[in-house]
C-alpha cells in the first residue's frame, strides 16, 4: 500500500535552478508579448497551450539536461510560468497604469503601478487560498485549463486520447479561421449547461439586439445593470455558502460525502481568506491613495469612503470575474471595472480619485482567473485529487512558480512601459475608462442601473448559487462576439444528444473534444495576434 501512495515520489520544485532558469525567461517573453499584444490590438491571448507545447518540445531535444521537462508536472509549471506573466504584464499591469497616462496624470503612473502589482499578488494569494473551496472547487469547469492539461496529456501519452486532441484542435483552428468562436463551442461540451445556456442567450441578445429590436443594450445600461443585481446577489450566496450548517451525517448520502471529500479547504478557512482579502484589498486602496495625493484632493470623510468603496468593488470584481472564468472560460474584467466606474462618478469622487480606483479594479481578476485555469490544470495533471498530499504539494509549487511570474512581469512592466507610453502605445480600453471619467455621469444612468439591477437579482437568485445564471446571462450581455452564441448553444444541443444517444460515456470522449476545440482557438488567436502584429 505505502508503494501505491507514493508512485510519483516528490512532485518537481519550482525553484530547481533549470526550471527556474527557463520559467524566468518564458515569463520574459510572455510579459512582452502581453504588453505588445494589449496596446496593439486590444486582447491578450491565452499562452497556456503556447507554454506546453514549448515545454514539450524541449523535453524533445536529444540532450540529458532537456529529458527531465518530458516531466508532466514540470510541464506545467512552465506553461503556468508564461500564463501568468502574459495576463500579469498586460491585464493586471498595463492597463491600470495607462490609465492615469490617458487622462493626462503621469505623476500618478508610479502609484498605480504600485497599487496594481499589490493587488495583482493579493489576487494570485487569494485563488490559491479559495481554490479547492466550495466557492471556487477544483472540479469545477475551468474551461481553458483543461484543454491545456488534456494536451500535455495528449502529448505524454498519445494513443486513442491523443488522436481526439488532434482531431479536435484541427477542428478548432479551422473553425476559428472560419470566423467561429471555437473556445464558446468548446466550453458547451464540459461546463454547467444552465450557466452556459445563459451565457449563450445572453451572447445573443447582445448581438442582435439593435438589427432586430432597434435597441442597443450596451448604450442603455441594460447589461451593466443586470451584472450589478446579479452580482449583489451573488455576494450572498458565496456567504450562504460558506456559513450554511453541514447537516448530520446520518443524513448525508455517499455522493454528498465523495462531493466533500473533493474540497481541500473548509468553510472556515474560506470564510477566514475571504475576510482576509478585503484586509487586504482596503491596505492596498490606502497605499493608492496616499501614493496619489488623494489626501489633498478629498476630505477626511470622502477618503475613508473611498476606501472602504474601492476594497469592496475590487473584492465583489475579483469573485464575479472568477465566478464566470470558472463556469465559461471568459471573463468581462473590463466592463466590471467600468461599472464600478459608473458608480463611483455617481458617489461623487473627483477624476483623479476616478481614475485611481478603475485602475484598482481592472487590476483585480485577471490574475485570479488565470491562476485559476492553471491550477485546474494541474489538478488534472496530478489525478483529479486522488492523492491530497501530492495535489496540495503540486498546487502549491505552482503558486511559487506564478509568484516568479508575477514578479518578472512586474518589473519587465516597470522598466519597460515607457517606451510604450512615449509612442503613444496604450491598451484601447484605457482611453474608454478616461473619456467615461471625462464625460461625466448621470442620474438617468443611475435610474437605468436600478431598473436592470432587479431582473438580474431575480435570475440569479433563481439559479442558484452552482448554476450562476444571472452571472452568466449578464457576462453574455456584456461581450460582443459575432455568433459566439450561436457556437454555445450549438455545442450544447450535440452534448445533449450525444449523451441521450451513447449515455455517460459519450462525455469522456466529448472533453476530450472539446479540449481540441479550445487548443485550437487559443493556437490560433495567438497566432493571428502575431501574425497581425507584425504587419503593423
Amino acid at each position: 500500500m505505502a508503494k501505491d501512495k507514493t508512485p510519483r515520489e516528490k512532485h518537481p520544485s519550482a525553484f530547481e535552478p533549470s526550471t527556474l532558469i527557463l520559467n524566468i525567461a518564458l515569463s520574459v517573453f510572455g510579459a512582452i508579448i502581453g504588453m505588445q499584444l494589449i496596446t496593439s490590438l486590444g486582447v491578450t491571448p491565452s499562452t497556456s497551450i503556447i507554454g506546453a507545447i514549448a515545454a514539450m518540445l524541449i523535453a524533445r531535444i536529444p540532450m540529458e539536461i532537456f529529458s527531465k521537462y518530458r516531466s508532466i508536472h514540470r510541464q506545467n509549471l512552465v506553461q503556468t510560468s508564461i500564463s501568468s506573466a502574459t495576463f500579469g504584464a498586460a491585464n493586471s499591469l498595463l492597463i491600470p497604469i495607462g490609465i492615469p497616462f490617458a487622462m493626462g496624470h503621469q505623476e500618478l503612473i508610479v502609484p498605480m503601478l504600485i497599487g496594481a502589482g499589490l493587488a495583482m499578488f493579493v489576487d494570485t494569494a487569494l485563488l490559491y487560498k479559495l481554490f479547492g473551496s466550495k466557492v471556487f472547487p477544483a472540479t469545477g469547469t475551468w474551461a481553458p485549463g483543461v484543454a491545456t492539461a488534456e494536451a500535455i496529456i495528449a502529448g505524454d501519452r498519445g494513443g486513442k486520447r491523443g488522436l481526439l486532441l488532434g482531431v479536435g484542435t484541427a477542428i478548432g483552428l479551422l473553425g476559428s479561421y472560419l470566423g467561429i468562436s471555437m473556445s464558446a463551442f468548446g466550453v458547451a461540451f464540459i461546463g454547467n449547461i444552465w450557466a452556459l445556456a445563459m451565457f449563450g442567450v445572453g451572447l445573443l441578445l447582445r448581438q442582435y439586439s439593435t438589427p432586430l429590436f432597434n435597441i442597443d443594450l450596451n448604450a442603455l445600461y441594460i447589461p451593466h445593470g443586470f451584472m450589478i443585481g446579479a452580482g449583489i446577489v451573488a455576494l450572498f450566496q458565496v456567504a450562504y455558502v460558506i456559513l450554511k450548517k453541514k447537516k448530520p451525517a446520518a443524513a448525508v448520502d455517499g455522493a454528498a460525502s465523495a462531493e466533500d471529500m473533493s474540497y481541500t479547504q473548509s468553510e472556515k478557512t474560506t470564510s477566514r481568506v475571504l475576510g482576509f482579502g478585503f484586509l487586504a484589498y482596503l491596505v492596498v486602496a490606502l497605499i493608492v491613495a496616499l501614493a496619489g495625493g488623494l489626501i489633498t484632493h478629498m476630505s477626511f470623510g470622502m477618503l475613508i469612503g473611498f476606501l472602504l468603496f474601492a476594497a469592496f468593488a475590487a473584492y465583489v470584481h475579483e469573485l464575479i470575474v472568477g465566478i464566470a472564468a470558472m463556469h465559461s472560460g471568459w471573463f468581462p474584467a473590463f466592463a466590471i471595472a467600468l461599472i464600478t466606474l459608473i458608480i463611483g462618478m455617481m458617489i461623487g469622487f473627483p477624476p483623479v480619485a476616478l481614475g485611481l480606483l478603475v485602475g484598482f479594479s481592472a487590476a483585480t481578476g485577471p490574475a485570479f482567473a488565470d491562476m485559476g485555469y492553471d491550477l485546474k490544470t494541474g489538478y488534472i495533471l496530478r489525478g483529479n485529487g486522488a492523492d491530497a498530499a501530492y495535489e496540495l504539494e503540486g498546487r502549491k509549487q505552482q503558486y511559487f512558480t506564478g509568484l516568479i511570474a508575477f514578479g518578472v512581469a512586474l518589473i519587465t512592466v516597470a522598466f519597460s512601459y515607457q517606451s510604450f507610453f512615449s509612442q503613444g502605445l496604450i491598451p484601447p480600453v484605457d482611453a474608454v475608462y478616461a473619456s467615461t471619467i471625462e464625460a461625466g455621469t448621470s442620474p438617468e444612468i443611475a435610474k437605468q442601473l436600478l431598473l436592470w439591477a432587479i431582473p438580474g437579482a431575480i435570475l440569479q437568485l433563481i439559479g442558484g448559487a452552482n448554476r450562476q445564471m444571472g452571472v452568466m446571462f449578464a457576462t453574455g450581455l456584456l461581450i460582443l462576439n459575432p455568433y459566439a452564441g450561436f457556437a454555445v448553444l450549438a455545442g450544447i444541443l450535440i452534448r445533449s444528444i450525444a449523451v441521450k444517444v451513447k449515455g455517460k460515456q459519450a462525455e469522456s470522449t466529448l472533453s476530450i473534444l472539446a479540449a481540441g476545440f479550445i487548443a485550437g482557438d487559443a493556437i490560433y488567436s495567438f497566432c493571428n495576434s502575431l501574425f497581425k502584429f507584425a504587419k503593423k
